[in-house]
């Protein structure tokens, strides 16, 4: 990969790498948070606070990482939070296992769907490709986050155009009628704060960012790079409003509908990868945190560390995807976003910003003292 690539676009595709399986790799999420508020009501929440939100904190995010070099999410609390840094990890773990519950659930029902393949192989084989990536370590995961994103958007973007070539009129009167109901940008908030949860997940991806410019624009390109696919979701499946609002996975659906099987396999084999992405990105930052406890005591992480860590996660979520995967994102999605709003977000862009003016202040005075 590319300096340029590296420092600009990295972060915002490994992130979104991260947060698709359960931001909007089924479509129920999208359901949830947006098209419930109508066609067009859900699309406002996505492009106005969600879109602008994951922006905005991304670049406060990266230029604090930047300059304190905590590129660990245990690191990064202790320098934001000091003392109360934990809170988040308990945060973080709740949010880990509930997302892999969602993924593993996700990922039976896609293979039992598309290829009447046991409930069990989906999971198995989910849990076999995480504990690989997450084996192989953090230039692996890289390599495999950015390629598949761009093989992502290329299938997302097929999609999208099928879909307004098949569903055309049905989108249009949708986004005509202009039904736009109460509380969609509450809701938008909620979703862009959700996501948020899961940028300290991510920062072992920004170590190449090394001036303030970069940091600002990589994490103002986060937003978009992030969103981009989910609103062409959300646009293809409001050709279908309302009665996508009751499908479990409205992303089956919708390729039923477009009647291809070949690209249904296709458009599945890809979602399955993105499960694969998310629940590796989650465990891997995880891992990062336990490695650096383990470099804070001059000591080597073992390699067989990772693996296990990762088969842990998983068996325990598996407990969490018995209540299904609609039950699972409308409530514990929902009251995981007021959490990282209190534990993340705010803290983020009060306390973090002051030390980040301090900082520069300090540097600043260390510049005119070397000058003199």
């Amino acid at each position: 990969m590319s300096s340029w690539f590296r420092r600009y676009l990295l972060p915002g595709f490994v992130f979104q790498s991260i947060i698709i399986a359960g931001g909007y790799g089924t479509g129920r999420e999208l359901v949830e948070f947006f098209l419930r508020f109508g066609p067009l009501g859900g699309l406002l929440g996505m492009l106005l606070p969600s879109a602008i939100m994951v922006s905005l904190t991304s670049m406060a995010s990266f230029e604090f990482v930047r300059v304190f070099q905590t590129y660990d999410y245990r690191s990064f609390f202790q320098r934001l939070l000091g003392r109360a840094w934990f809170v988040y990890e308990i945060g973080f773990l709740c949010a880990v296992l509930l997302i892999l519950a969602v993924i593993g659930s996700a990922a039976g029902t896609f293979l039992l769907e598309t290829f009447g393949l046991p409930y069990a192989v989906g999971v198995i084989g989910l849990l076999a490709a995480i504990g690989f990536l997450v084996f192989k370590g953090t230039g692996t995961i890289e390599r495999f986050f950015s390629g598949w994103s761009f093989l992502l958007y290329g299938v997302y973007l097929v999609f999208f155009a099928w879909s307004l070539a098949r569903f055309g009129d049905g989108i249009g009167a949708a986004l005509a009628a202009g039904e736009v109901r109460g509380g969609w940008a509450l809701s938008g908030f909620r979703y862009g704060v959700l996501q948020l949860s899961l940028v300290p997940a991510m920062l072992f991806a920004t170590r190449h960012i090394r001036r303030r410019r970069e940091a600002l624009w990589a994490g103002a390109l986060t937003g978009p790079i992030a969103m981009i696919p989910g609103i062409l979701f959300l646009v293809a499946m409001a050709g279908q409003y309302p009665d996508i609002l009751q499908r479990p996975v409205p992303a089956n659906h919708l390729l039923e509908l477009l009647g291809s099987r070949g690209f249904q396999i296709a458009f599945q084999v890809v979602l399955f990868g993105t499960l694969i992405e998310s629940g590796t990105g989650l465990i891997h930052a995880f891992n990062e945190r336990i490695e650096g406890v383990f470099a804070a005591r001059r000591a080597r992480m073992p390699d067989a560390v990772r693996p296990a860590v990762a088969v842990v996660l998983l068996i325990l979520a598996s407990a969490l995807s018995r209540f299904g995967i609609i039950d699972l994102i409308a409530t514990g999605f929902g009251a995981l976003s007021w959490v990282f709003l209190f534990i993340f977000v705010l803290p983020l862009l009060t306390i973090g910003m002051y030390k980040l003016h301090r900082a520069g202040a300090r540097g600043a005075r260390r510049i005119r003292v070397e000058r003199t």
